[in-house]
């Protein structure tokens, strides 16, 4: 992932100097895993002291706090975005699952991070980062509901397709990097289809 667009994760919302300690974060948990960078290895990476970062972060688990939640918020969005974009199922699936893959994509470095390391988050920051990956798959799982409804999705259980469709997407930050063969454009529209077809959408 680029550095600009792992940087557009914060659009102002922080100063320069807490934008610039996230994208150092991003990279030494990505080189390093979380537990083998220390705040040194942040700071320096981000031409600050150590003392300075923790003027804008008491710990290096605050900054992973703060990437995983900006993450998964960041794929919230686009899921909400996808079943407000229409009333059809079908249509309404194809949307997410390309925006959703190419997030993926595009934002591979940050998805490795947020999945990878999910479990060293602090108590707290777990339970809210837990809640909004509810809150995707709910939305998922609730296009799905309504395109069985509608005759146009044939699946054997809501729950296990809703999971079936968001892992595809996750696992693409797993495998997916910058020297990859396909676009995200192109990865998320090949997508689009698989999915609608292992939900059992008519052609």
């Amino acid at each position: 992932m680029s550095e600009q667009a792992t940087a557009d994760l914060w659009p102002g919302e922080s100063t320069e100097a807490a934008r610039r300690l996230l994208l150092a974060a991003v990279d030494s948990f990505a080189r390093r895993g979380f537990h083998a960078t220390t705040t040194r290895d942040i700071a320096t990476a981000a031409g600050m002291s150590p003392a300075a970062l923790y003027i804008h972060y008491p710990s290096k688990a605050a900054l992973l706090a703060e990437i995983s939640r900006t993450g998964h918020q960041a794929t919230l969005d686009l899921v909400e975005r996808a079943e407000a974009g229409g009333d059809e199922p079908v249509a309404q699936m194809r949307t997410l699952v390309e925006e959703f893959t190419r997030w993926h994509a595009r934002g591979h470095t940050v998805g490795r991070i947020v999945n990878n390391e999910l479990h060293a988050l602090p108590e707290e920051d777990f339970a809210a980062v837990a809640a909004l990956r509810i809150r995707i798959e709910e939305t998922v799982q609730r296009i799905i509901a309504r395109g069985v409804e509608a005759g146009a999705f044939e699946v054997p259980d809501l729950r296990t397709a809703a999971r079936a469709v968001t892992s595809l997407g996750v696992d693409v930050a797993r495998w997916y990097t910058d020297r990859s063969s396909e676009s995200p454009e192109e990865l998320g529209r090949r997508y689009g289809v698989l999915v609608l077809r292992m939900l059992g959408a008519k052609a």
